[in-house]
């Protein structure tokens, strides 16, 4: 897909939003194409982060208005919004961390693609929004959870209700942004923080972020499943369970 670029580097993948002259706007085929580089970069037991960034002078402006705008409702729900939360979720649920490198404008869907990752990393002059109201729909892909889980509900509200435009610097003081760049330099932030990541213990890092996830209900279900499992996974029991069905015999449990 030339509108997404996916690569690898060290421990480390980049998916990039090449778009840039129609400012990164996201089309049908382009969350498509981030799920399925989601998948790609979780199939990969070298890689240890990912780095989600863009191309030009904007993250990206959000939905592309040109698609959805002439959608009809039952479209509009199975192509965009539908199609757009499977990318998102594939990112807020990956279990490699997901670092947003934002610069210029991330606005809409835009924003909602960074509000998935794990940590956000802009440049200074960065400009960020959530302007759906003003025209005349709503955020569609997790935004407004995301963002009241991020800086509560009171400055959620004061950002989707009345369609403001938040500073990078404003957005790092209300949590929104985990650190600032001088311009130009948030992709080489990012990828320092992803760095910093790779050269810690994997198996600890995406254990604890479903941990964290876990605590807010992103995920929830699947991270208690996934600790129960691997409590499961490490007892004699288990092995003794899997070797009694292979020879056809009842199982002897003793509890250990």
């Amino acid at each position: 897909m030339a509108d997404i670029a996916y690569s690898t580097d060290r421990a480390l993948a980049f998916i990039r939003l090449d778009r840039p002259q129609k400012l990164n706007a996201l089309t049908p085929d382009m969350l498509a194409t981030i799920e399925e580089s989601i998948r790609k970069a979780e199939a990969d037991t070298v890689l240890r982060a990912i780095v989600l960034h863009s191309e030009g002078k904007a993250f990206s402006v959000g939905a592309d208005i040109n698609i959805w705008s002439s959608l009809s409702p039952e479209a509009f729900r199975t192509s965009w919004i539908d199609r757009g939360h499977r990318a998102f979720d594939a990112i807020a649920h990956c279990r490699l961390p997901v670092i947003a490198a934002i610069q210029g404008m991330a606005f809409g869907g835009g924003l909602e693609l960074a509000l998935a990752a794990d940590m956000r990393v802009a440049d200074e002059d960065a400009v960020l929004a959530l302007p759906e109201v003003s025209l005349g729909t709503v955020p569609g892909w997790g935004g407004t959870q995301r963002l009241a889980d991020l800086i509560g509900r009171s400055r959620a509200k004061q950002m989707i209700l009345t369609a403001t435009r938040i500073p990078a610097p404003r957005a790092e003081a209300w949590g929104l942004v985990n650190a600032l760049c001088p311009p130009g330099r948030a992709l080489e932030s990012a990828e320092a923080m992803a760095l910093d990541i790779a050269r810690l213990a994997p198996i600890s890092v995406q254990v604890a972020k479903k941990l964290i996830d876990g605590s807010t209900g992103e995920g929830l279900s699947a991270t208690l499943e996934m600790l129960g499992g691997m409590v499961a996974q490490a007892t004699r029991d288990r092995e003794e369970g899997i070797a009694a069905l292979r020879q056809k015999r009842k199982p002897d449990f003793i509890g250990s």
